[in-house]
């Protein structure tokens, strides 16, 4: 358990990083179901990270993610073409 809460902070401080600048989103949703986006990495939390996304007719929508939905690959985070989770640590 000890390992995987060092992963999990090790995915915040990365993307700490890349706080307000453009992302892509791929998550897995299920039943072969995916989803992909951009947006903008908005904010980082304790837990989750937040992504605000542009639709269009201006509205905007935020999605949320937790560190461990990267971990275990179910959402991966792209920014400039480097990816970031497990299997770059």
């Amino acid at each position: 358990m000890a390992a995987n809460r060092k992963s999990l902070d090790e995915i915040k401080r990365d993307l700490d990083m890349y706080v307000g600048r453009r992302v892509k989103l791929r998550a897995n949703r299920g039943r072969r179901k995916f989803i992909e986006a951009e947006g903008i990495l908005e904010q980082t939390y304790p837990k989750v990270f937040v992504v605000r996304l542009n639709k269009r007719g201006g509205v905007t929508n935020r999605m949320s993610y937790s560190y461990a939905d990267v971990l275990t690959s179910t959402v991966e985070v792209t920014v400039d073409d480097k990816q970031i989770g497990a299997a770059n640590m």
